[in-house]
């Protein structure tokens, strides 16, 4: 065979070293994963450069670059065929910033629907009680909420600094725990086939209508902004993921567009699951401790345009969080490459 050696190293380089880039990145990481198309690029990089090697093998001028193709192609022959689970060493800034979002986008069509269902129980206790007040007397089930908005108000901002003294920890623990009971109770629900995932979603739904619009309706914008958004920016997207990770377990129970086996349709969402619901845990975490230090604070203690800003800085911090962070690791590192897939 009769070849240009200099001009055929020339145009082979630059591959080499791409699959070359490839495997470094496949060894330094062992959680490396590698989409379809990704994986697909490396076999044919391989094979071209396998290609190469045996092209110049007859050139005795050429030790060098032999031995270093033969060392590329060792290692990717290893990493083609390595039949051994990768072992995952876990790390918690790289499961938070990459893992928890992009599980999140995964299954972005369900959190949808969560939301969706959300919005119509909003809309429904709106509704309920701008027809009929005495409704929330039925809807709301604590009783701080049933009185007159105007004179919670002004009980709450009568209170003294020093009336919260002790609670704080204590009220911070209760949040927490609470709410991440509920969120595991509305994930837990989507065993019912998603029926209790939708009924409690509605039925939450339902109190933060009813709430917000009595307050609005008696001219308390103000204070049930500030009163919800500090905490409610982090508190209520959790819930919602939660019904979110309940109806993508519905999904794969149901099994509608797919002819796996349950077993099978189960194990290709627990890592999402599990990611999802741990995730969850650390937002009402954050959540109960804004709630229990900041959100119960008001006027004069608190101006009501600071906890407003306060939590609106949360909703579009956790918006740019879940919507952009892990993008380009999900997407083998090439910025270019499209979002995952849902």
């Amino acid at each position: 065979m009769i070849i240009d050696l200099e001009r055929f190293i020339a145009e082979e380089r630059p591959y080499w070293g791409e699959l070359e880039q490839m495997l470094d990145k496949m060894e330094r990481d062992a959680a490396y994963h590698l989409e379809l198309e990704r994986a697909m690029r490396l076999h044919y990089l391989y094979q071209r450069a396998s290609a190469g090697l045996a092209k110049i093998a007859t050139f005795a001028s050429e030790p060098d670059l032999r031995r270093y193709l033969e060392s590329l192609m060792a290692r990717a022959y290893g990493e083609l065929h390595e039949s051994r689970a990768r072992q995952h060493r876990f790390a918690p800034l790289d499961w938070f910033f990459v893992t928890f979002p992009n599980a999140f986008r995964r299954r972005r069509r369900a959190f949808i629907t969560s939301v969706s269902i959300t919005l119509v129980g909003v809309l429904f206790g709106g509704l309920a009680v701008a027809v009929d007040p005495a409704a929330k007397e039925v809807i709301l089930p604590y009783p701080h909420l049933s009185i007159s908005p105007a004179q919670r108000v002004q009980e709450e901002e009568q209170h003294p600094g020093d009336t919260y003294k002790g609670a704080h920890l204590s009220g911070s623990v209760f949040y927490m725990t609470h709410n991440t009971q509920v969120s595991v109770f509305v994930m837990a629900l989507g065993l019912t086939w998603g029926i209790g995932t939708t009924l409690l979603l509605f039925a939450n739904g339902v109190m933060l209508g009813a709430v917000a619009l009595d307050y609005v309706l008696a001219g308390q914008t103000r204070f049930v902004a500030g009163w919800l958004l500090p905490h409610g920016s982090v508190e209520i997207p959790a819930i919602l993921l939660a019904g979110q990770a309940g109806l993508v377990l519905a999904g794969a129970l149901i099994g509608w567009g797919t002819r796996d086996s349950l077993r099978t349709r189960l194990r290709s969402i627990s890592a999402d699951l599990i990611t999802l619901i741990f995730g969850v845990a650390i937002m009402l975490v954050w959540a109960g401790i804004v709630e229990a230090c900041f959100s119960q604070f008001h006027e004069p203690i608190l101006p009501y345009s600071l906890k407003i800003l306060f939590g609106v800085v949360e909703l579009v911090l956790l918006t740019a969080f879940l919507g952009w962070s892990g993008r380009r690791r999900a997407n083998g590192g090439d910025p270019d490459r499209g979002g995952a897939r849902a």
